[in-house]
């Protein structure tokens, strides 16, 4: 008698997890797009709040800056809770409200700021390698080069950086991030205050910090520096009033300023 035919089934394959797994790269995909996204409105909301782009005490909404931005409100709410986390906006009745320009709280930041750098510059004392001090020495060389009209939010940039390498001689990465943090909250006055000062004082000073560091003298290098970012009450007054007239009344304060 005839056999009966055996029927096998059939295998599995692995091609059956291929859709999983280009829908699983279709959605990494999409997040990372979606991350860059928010990342690029993050950082355009956080300039325009640093330079008061976003007036002190103005309220904040969400829907006009996602429109205005020309993005979904996702990314745009994402954002503001950062900036809220961040120090430079607060929560308000609908949506939120650019922190006001308040002395106590400028001076309370700048007396954070000192202490966050004498730390820096003890640690520094104790950590920093003659090579990275030599370093610091020619970007301070290097930077004396630089025009004398270059624009002040630049020279400001260039300050920032040479204090961010003293601090990283510390080897402490809480500090650093603690300086970072502090110099974008008082970015607004540094410009300001770098255009009362001028960028040959502080360039002396600069000079004078590192070549105490360099000879490991501590109390000289911490005087030094004290002075060097240290603001009285009524230099953080002036340059909140100055900032004040620049934000309202915009390029007709600067000329006023400059002719006076």
């Amino acid at each position: 008698m005839p056999r009966d035919k055996v029927i096998s089934k059939p295998q599995k394959t692995e091609a059956v997890d291929a859709p999983a797994t280009s829908a699983t790269s279709a959605t990494s995909a999409i997040s990372a797009v979606r991350r860059e996204r928010g990342s690029g409105v993050f950082d355009t909301l956080r300039e325009m709040a640093i330079s008061y782009e976003l007036r002190p005490g103005e309220r904040v909404s969400e829907i006009d800056l996602a429109e205005r931005l020309g993005v979904s409100r996702t990314p745009v709410r994402e954002a503001l809770t950062r900036l809220v986390t961040d120090g430079f906006l607060v929560p308000a009745t609908r949506g939120y409200m650019r922190r006001p320009l308040d002395i106590q709280e400028t001076l309370d930041q700048y007396e954070a700021r000192v202490a966050v750098e004498r730390e820096c510059l003890r640690l520094a004392l104790q950590r920093g390698t003659d090579e990275e001090i030599a370093e610091a020495l020619d970007f301070l060389e290097a930077s004396r080069g630089v025009p004398a009209n270059t624009p002040v939010r630049t020279l400001v940039e260039l300050d920032e950086a040479f204090h961010m390498r003293l601090a990283a001689m510390a080897r402490n990465g809480e500090l650093l991030r603690m300086l970072a943090s502090l110099n974008e909250r008082i970015r607004f006055i540094r410009w300001i205050d770098m255009e009362n000062v001028g960028r040959d004082s502080t360039q002396h000073e600069h000079q004078m910090i590192l070549d105490a560091l360099r000879v490991r003298d501590a109390a000289a290098a911490d005087a030094h520096l004290a002075e060097h970012i240290g603001l009285r009450r009524e230099q953080i007054v002036q340059a909140i009033t100055q900032g004040l007239a620049r934000i309202y009344l915009g390029e007709s304060a600067s000329a006023a300023e400059s002719d006076a």
